[in-house]
C-alpha cells in the first residue's frame, strides 16, 4: 500500500498505466530515431501492446466479484477485463497494418493517438460513474477524429475526419444532456446509487425514458446503428484503411461494452421499453445495412454497411436481456473484431499495391496472390456466418438467445438478413476467384507485418469456429458481471 492506494487498485488500471508508459516510449523514440529507423515504431508499438496483453493476463485478472475502486469511478470485473484485452489486441494488429504505409508508419504521433484512444476504450469498459464514462468516451473519440483525417493532402481523408468530428460532437452533446438530466434529478453520477434511486421509484418513469433516449443517441452513434449510421460509409472510405479497421472493430466493441453496462445497471426499471427500442434498431440496422451493401462498388463502403448490419446482429443479444444474450454479445464481438480486422487488413494490403479500393480491381487476385485470396475467402465467409468459421458460431448463439427470450421474430429477421449478407460477400469472392484481369502477372506481395497479423487473425477465425468452448466460457464469465 502507498498512502491510500493499494496494490489491487494499481492492478485494476495496470493495462491503462502500461499503455501510457508505452505511449511515452513511442514518443521518445520518435524524437531520437531518424526517418528510416522510424519504421520500427510499428514493431515497437505492436510488441509493447503484446507485452501489455501478456502482463495483464498474468497479473491483472479480476476476482469473481465485481469490485469498485478509485472512488467508485472504476469497476474491476471480468466484463471490463475481457474488453480491455480485446482493445489492446486490436490496437496491436492495427499498428502492424499501419507500419507499411509510409504516411502512417513513420509518424510517431499516429501510434501515440492510437494508444491514447485505446486507453479511453479501456476506461469506457470499466467506467462506474457518468463523469468517468463521458471523459473516457471523449478520450477515445478525439484521437479517432484526428486519425480519420490523418492524410492532410487527401481530400477524402480530411472530409472523413471533419464529418466524423461534426457528427460525433453533435451526438456527444445530446448524450451529455441526457447524463446531465440524470444527475440533475437523481443528484448523483454514481451508477450504483443511480440504479437504487431509479429502483426506489424516486424518479418518474417518463424522466427515465427521456434521459434514456438521449443517452442512446450517443451510444447508437458509437456502434453505428440505424439511424445513427450515416457517418460510417464516408468515414470508412476516406480514413486510412488501418484506421477504418480499428474504428469498425475496437471502437464499436467499446460502444457495446458501455451500452450493455449502462442499460442493464442504470435502467433496470425501463427494461421492457429499451428492449423494444433495441429490437427495432436491430431490425433497421440489419435490413438497411445489408440492403445498401448490395449496391456498393467500393469495398470499404461495402464493409462499412456490413459493420452496420453486424451491429444489428449484436443488438439482438442485448435486446434478449439474459445471461445467454449478454454472453452471446461478448462472444460475437470477440469473433467480429478478429474477422473484420482481417478483412480490413486484406483490403489495406491490396490497396497498398494496387492503389484502389474498387471491388472490380480485385479481379484475378486468386492468381496474383493465392494466399491473400484464401485469407479473404475465410474472412468474408466468417462475416457471412458460414460454418465452420467463428462468424457462424457467433450468430447461432445470438439467435439462440433471442429464441430463448421468445423473440423468435427477431431471430428470423436475423437469419433472413444473413442470407442477404452472404450474397454480397459472395459477389466479392466471385470477382476474386472467377474474374480475369490484365494485371494477373503482377503479384501482390505480403510484407512481414501484414503476413504476421493476417496469419494470427485468420487462425483465430478458424480456431474460434472449431474450438469455441473456451472462448464462450470466457464470454460467459464476463457476462456474469452484469447479473
Amino acid at each position: 500500500m502507498i498512502g491510500n492506494v493499494t496494490t489491487e487498485m494499481i492492478l485494476a488500471i495496470l493495462p491503462e498505466i502500461s499503455l501510457l508508459i508505452l505511449a511515452g516510449i513511442v514518443l521518445l523514440m520518435d524524437v531520437l530515431w531518424d526517418e528510416e529507423r522510424r519504421r520500427g515504431l510499428g514493431w515497437l508499438t505492436a510488441a509493447g501492446l503484446g507485452a501489455i496483453l501478456v502482463i495483464s493476463l498474468a497479473a491483472a485478472q479480476p476476482g469473481a466479484e465485481s469490485v469498485r475502486m478509485w472512488g467508485g469511478m472504476i469497476r474491476h470485473d471480468w466484463l471490463s477485463f475481457v474488453f480491455k484485452m480485446l482493445f489492446i489486441f486490436g490496437a496491436g494488429v492495427t499498428a502492424l497494418f499501419a507500419m507499411e504505409m509510409r504516411e502512417l508508419g513513420r509518424r510517431g504521433e499516429f501510434y501515440l493517438l492510437l494508444l491514447v484512444s485505446t486507453i479511453g476504450m479501456s476506461l469506457m469498459a470499466s467506467a462506474g460513474d457518468l463523469i468517468m464514462l463521458y471523459l473516457s468516451i471523449e478520450t477515445t473519440s478525439i484521437p479517432l477524429y484526428i486519425l480519420a483525417g490523418f492524410f492532410k493532402r487527401d481530400n477524402k481523408s480530411t472530409e472523413a475526419g471533419f464529418k466524423y468530428l461534426l457528427f460525433g460532437a453533435l451526438t456527444s452533446t445530446v448524450m451529455l444532456y441526457g447524463f446531465s438530466l440524470l444527475y440533475g434529478f437523481a443528484g448523483t453520477t454514481d451508477f450504483t446509487q443511480l440504479t437504487q434511486i431509479v429502483l426506489d421509484g424516486e424518479l418518474p418513469l417518463s424522466l427515465v425514458l427521456g434521459a434514456l433516449l438521449l443517452v442512446l443517441v450517443g451510444f447508437g452513434f458509437k456502434v453505428s446503428v440505424v439511424p445513427f449510421h450515416f457517418w460510417a460509409p464516408d468515414v470508412y472510405e476516406g480514413a486510412p484503411t488501418p484506421v477504418a479497421g480499428f474504428l469498425s472493430t475496437a471502437s464499436k466493441a467499446a460502444g457495446f461494452a458501455v451500452l450493455m453496462r449502462v442499460l442493464i445497471e442504470a435502467f433496470p426499471v425501463a427494461v421492457p421499453y429499451w428492449t423494444a427500442i433495441l429490437a427495432a434498431l436491430s431490425t433497421a440496422s440489419m435490413t438497411l445495412g445489408n440492403a445498401l451493401a448490395l449496391a456498393q462498388h467500393n469495398i470499404k463502403r461495402l464493409l462499412a454497411y456490413s459493420s452496420i448490419a453486424h451491429a444489428g446482429y449484436a443488438l439482438i443479444g442485448v435486446a434478449a436481456v439474459s445471461a445467454l444474450g449478454i454472453t452471446s454479445v461478448v462472444f460475437y464481438l470477440l469473433v467480429y473484431v478478429i474477422t473484420n480486422l482481417a478483412a480490413f487488413g486484406i483490403v489495406s494490403a491490396f490497396s497498398r499495391v494496387s492503389g484502389s479500393d474498387e471491388i472490380a480491381d480485385y479481379a484475378g487476385l486468386s492468381r496474383r496472390s493465392p494466399g491473400l485470396a484464401l485469407m479473404m475467402l475465410i474472412a468474408f465467409l466468417s462475416l457471412a456466418g458460414m460454418p465452420p468459421l467463428g462468424g457462424f458460431v457467433a450468430k447461432v448463439f445470438v439467435f439462440a438467445a433471442a429464441v430463448q427470450q421468445e423473440l423468435v421474430w427477431l431471430a428470423m429477421v436475423g437469419v433472413l438478413n444473413s442470407i442477404v449478407g452472404l450474397y454480397y460477400y459472395l459477389i466479392v469472392l466471385k470477382v476474386v476467384y472467377l474474374y480475369r484481369s490484365e494485371d494477373e502477372d503482377k503479384p501482390v506481395p505480403l510484407t512481414r507485418p501484414y503476413a504476421l497479423a493476417l496469419v494470427i487473425l485468420i487462425a483465430g477465425v478458424i480456431l474460434i469456429g472449431t474450438i469455441f468452448a473456451p472462448w464462450f466460457s470466457w464470454s460467459e464469465v464476463a457476462s456474469a458481471a452484469l447479473f
